[in-house]
């Protein structure tokens, strides 16, 4: 995409509703930190984004949403946006990973990102086909944690990565989950249903 693309990026992957609108190669980054209430907040957000730089949903070219890994609701509530307004609007959705934006900021293909339980989703983007989870330890090679940068670097990066990368044949985002879901069925057998 030339330079001067509008591109509006957004991400609720994390424990806050956070966009950032690049208009005329700069880029403009709201973060709002909350725990609870993305999907509600979200649309008023990019709202309130736009017209605070003169700017509609009809002067977008594309479309940059965070995919993971995170908060599983947190991703289905920006992935399920990214794809609604990009078809809504005919321009194109480029879903961009933590793994993605820590890259671009760090120049590095050994990236991590937290997980819970002391672990670290890991992605070498040079031997690696997919992230993997695993313990921090002394036997990984040395890589750069997305924590190592804010928020706001990350949704700045999102939207440049957008920028460059977005176009007619970009596939439509879809959630990045390095691990299988904590629910499980039930391991009792059902009760037996009398006549």
């Amino acid at each position: 995409m030339p330079p001067n693309e509008t591109v509006l990026a957004f991400d609720t992957t994390a424990a806050h509703c956070a966009a950032a609108l690049r208009l005329n190669g700069n880029v403009h980054v709201r973060v709002e930190e909350m725990a609870r209430g993305q999907a509600e907040r979200l649309m008023v957000l990019l709202e309130e984004l736009l017209a605070e730089h003169g700017q509609t949903w009809a002067d977008l070219d594309a479309i940059g949403v965070g995919v993971g890994p995170g908060n599983f609701t947190g991703i289905r509530i920006s992935v399920s946006a990214a794809r609604g307004l990009a078809l809504g609007l005919g321009i194109p959705a480029f879903g961009v990973s933590m793994f993605d934006t820590t890259q671009h900021l760090a120049n590095r293909a050994q990236t991590a990102v937290p997980a819970p339980r002391d672990q670290i989703y890991f992605f070498d983007a040079d031997k690696m086909a997919a992230p993997i989870l695993t313990q921090a330890n002394d036997t990984l090679p040395a890589f750069q944690v997305s924590t190592d940068f804010s928020a706001h670097d990350h949704l700045r990066a999102m939207a440049e990565l957008t920028a460059d990368r977005a176009g007619p044949d970009t596939p439509a985002p879809k959630p990045l989950y390095v691990k299988a879901p904590d629910a499980a069925p039930p391991r009792e057998k059902p009760p037996v249903i009398l006549p």
